[in-house]
């Protein structure tokens, strides 16, 4: 998996799981074009040079379709165009229906679903003019089934449903389209839950068959192979990333197994 001379834009760059892409995409060749609405992400170029990775960066809320437009444009003119795209960026704030508004709603797909569109839609014409490219959308478990988060998990669905638009339309343009979907990944979000609640990992690792959640790490490895050349066959792939949370109700399993595993 060599990504040099290529240039990897991920979008909620200072995040958990962000920071861990650009490091490893970093390592394995790639600059690193990092976009996020916290202003910590302006510090990563100086991160990432520590390891001798070129990275350029941008403040950006991608709900924001025209500043999204510009941000990708400041960054392709200080790196060179995108080769590969991951649309990383996402959150969660409202639990459920009821703390829900129109509102919130609103916000909640804006961030989580049609920013992902709007920094595809800025990548893609010069991606078909190169005839090449590799779109990468980070959904959730929560898109499959529901797990609370209703907007959130609702935005991850339609994830899906745009991978594949986006594989079916752009293919014979040489640009293909994948997501992967995390279970829990282990976060500064969920180090912080932990730090209130010292037993709630111990509780959500009993539903995963491997028995441990995530790292950002494993989410990075999966992202780079499905970006890189080793997966060039493959396009509309949906793939969980989450120690076998979705093979199946392990706790179910346990309970209703005559001899328990």
């Amino acid at each position: 998996m060599d990504f040099k001379h290529k240039v990897v834009a991920i979008t909620g760059a200072a995040g958990g799981i962000g920071q861990a892409m650009c490091a490893h995409f970093g390592s394995l060749g790639a600059s690193i074009a990092a976009l996020d609405k916290n202003d910590a992400v302006k510090t990563l170029p100086d991160k990432l040079a520590v390891d001798n990775i070129r990275a350029a960066a941008t403040v950006v809320d991608i709900a924001d379709p025209e500043r999204v437009r510009a941000g990708f444009a400041e960054l392709a003119a200080a790196l060179g165009p995108v080769d590969v795209l991951i649309n990383n960026a996402g959150f969660s704030k409202h639990c459920t229906l009821e703390l829900s508004s129109p509102a919130s709603w609103r916000g909640d797909i804006e961030g989580n679903l049609n920013g992902a569109y709007y920094s595809a839609h800025a990548v893609l014409p010069a991606m078909k003019e190169r005839r090449a490219g590799a779109i990468l959308n980070v959904g959730s478990v929560n898109g499959l089934y529901a797990l609370g988060d209703p907007a959130y998990s609702a935005a991850k669905a339609g994830m899906i449903n745009f991978t594949k638009a986006l594989a079916l339309e752009y293919g014979r343009f040489g640009i293909r389209a994948n997501i992967i979907l995390p279970g829990t990944v282990r976060t500064p979000l969920w180090e912080e839950r932990a730090s209130r609640n010292p037993k709630v990992l111990e509780e959500l690792v009993r539903w995963y068959p491997l028995g441990r959640i995530v790292e950002p790490l494993d989410v990075a490895r999966v992202a780079a192979f499905l970006c890189s050349d080793a997966a060039a066959a493959i396009t509309g792939a949906v793939l969980p990333v989450d120690c076998g949370l979705t093979a199946g109700n392990i706790v179910m399993a346990r309970e209703l197994t005559v001899e328990p595993f």
